[in-house]
């Protein structure tokens, strides 16, 4: 018998679920986050208790996100109030846990912080698994108390309140997943809609909703706080538009019209203007709301994303540039040719020019590393001289350059223009102990026939740039097909 036959694969269990939705958070040992100390903050206040706590139950360990009036990190899951809390869909209640034979000898009773009343609502997470219970909102009293049924349910909104946040939190690090059924969709965006009102004024988010008879559009305080704009008269879709730029208009009209028309969800970070002239960035949510049957409005959500997005671009920018010559590097390089190929396949101009240094090594073994970063630096700047008229020129590798020729009148003049780059390249290069002198070799290449592809303009343009070397360092070959031509 096959030794496979007796293995099984391992069955995740319920707690197993519940854990991965949990780390899958990115929440715990996480640093304090405003939102999360200001509904903690609210829950005490809001029942006069002094300490409130929004508790997330790991493995062995109960961490706590946000407290107020604690100064406690996290304490073990066998001693946790709230771990109970977890194991129900409603609010858990210790009225005075001195006389409750489960938490008499508890520690958290006997010793610091000497806890007689406890209740905590569940704080749950949806995943394609189902719904998890991951922490509580739990409020903590060292004297006896009893809730009623109304403070139950104001506690139970306040977890809902946490649930949203974290919600929110997940969709600024990554794309929001909508339900794969519009049931599933209309009720999250229901729910949401619920709690927005009270998120606003803690997150920089609001709601709206398009009504498709009237094309009447109805915003939240927070959609107007984001707009600069007070609260007074409800714009019509024509006023709303005008906050974008003629690009994103257009593509916030297109992402409107396939939610009426297909019914899909969109999700969609734009450019905006706020009505005082301040630049933006924002996301905005939207899926069709369905009554009866039929479409009647589309909802959804609306958030300034300005600073995370301007981190991001810093990144983006930051893996896109080379970092000795502060020009875009080979990933950058190849995107662009890939474009710009696209481009002259419909009949645009472009020439691709291959740079390569002579004699580069010579100057890092005479006068070290830091003098060849002050050539690379210099050829660099060379490369976005005002008569290459925005080329796009990067840093290959090592002494390796590349130019992109896509102007017009640069391109019907490719030969004098490569001639007077191998001239720019000749001025001697000031280092901080000598004057460096240095030239380049150029080979260059059109898109034609037989060159369609960016591996065979790659391949015309090194053919030419071989034969330049072959000929002489400091001169210039243009591939032309057949045969190569001096430039």
């Amino acid at each position: 018998m096959n030794a496979m036959t007796h293995f099984r694969i391992p069955q995740l269990t319920d707690e197993d679920r519940r854990l991965n939705a949990l780390i899958a958070l990115d929440l715990l040992d996480s640093e304090p986050e405003t939102a999360f100390d200001a509904l903690v903050g609210l829950a005490a206040q809001r029942f006069d208790c002094p300490v409130s706590l929004l508790t997330l139950i790991d493995r062995d360990r109960q961490w706590i996100k946000a407290k107020s009036g604690i100064d406690i990190a996290q304490t073990g899951r066998d001693i946790a109030f709230c771990d109970h809390t977890i194991r129900g869909d409603v609010p858990f209640v210790v009225n005075d846990a001195t006389t409750d034979p489960r938490f008499a000898g508890n520690p958290l009773v006997t010793d610091h912080p000497d806890m007689r009343f406890y209740a905590g609502a569940p704080i749950h997470v949806a995943t394609a698994e189902g719904r998890h219970a991951i922490g509580a909102l739990c409020i903590i009293d060292n004297k006896p108390r009893t809730m009623t049924a109304e403070q139950l349910g104001a506690l139970t909104r306040l977890a809902s309140i946490a649930e949203a946040l974290i919600a929110a939190r997940s969709a600024a690090r990554e794309a929001v997943s909508i339900a794969e059924s519009a049931q599933e969709q209309s009720r999250m965006l229901r729910r949401q809609e619920r709690v927005f009102g009270q998120l606003e004024r803690m997150t920089m988010t609001g709601s709206w909703r398009l009504d498709l008879e009237t094309d009447a559009i109805t915003w939240t305080e927070g959609v107007y706080r984001i707009h600069e704009m007070k609260a007074v008269d409800q714009p019509d879709l024509t006023q709303a538009l005008r906050h974008y730029p003629p690009g994103d208009r257009a593509r916030i009209s297109q992402a409107l019209k396939g939610t009426i028309e297909t019914g899909t969800t969109y999700e969609i970070d734009l450019d905006f203007f706020t009505a005082l002239g301040n630049r933006r960035r924002v996301r905005s949510r939207g899926e069709l709301e369905i009554e009866d049957g039929r479409p009647v409005a589309v909802v959804g959500v609306f958030q300034d994303i300005t600073d995370s997005y301007r981190v991001e671009r810093k990144l983006r920018e930051s893996a896109s540039t080379d970092e000795v010559t502060q020009i875009p590097n080979r990933a950058e390089f190849n995107r662009v040719l890939e474009t710009e190929l696209d481009h002259a396949r419909h009949g645009a101009d472009l020439v691709l020019v291959l740079v390569d240094l002579d004699d580069f090594k010579t100057i890092n073994d005479t006068f070290g590393h830091l003098a060849g970063d002050d050539v690379l630096r210099a050829i660099g700047q060379r490369l976005r001289a005002p008569f290459l008229k925005g080329s796009f020129a990067a840093r290959l590798g090592g002494d390796e350059f590349a130019l992109l020729l896509t102007d017009p009148e640069l391109t019907a003049t490719a030969s004098a223009t490569i001639e007077r780059l191998l001239d720019h390249l000749k001025n001697p290069v000031q280092s901080k102990d000598a004057l460096l002198p240095i030239s380049g070799t150029i080979g260059s290449a059109r898109p034609g026939p037989g060159i369609d592809t960016v591996r065979e303009l790659l391949h015309a343009a090194d053919v030419a740039l071989y034969t330049a070397k072959r000929a002489r360092r400091g001169t210039a070959h243009a591939f032309t097909g057949v045969k190569l031509v001096a430039s």
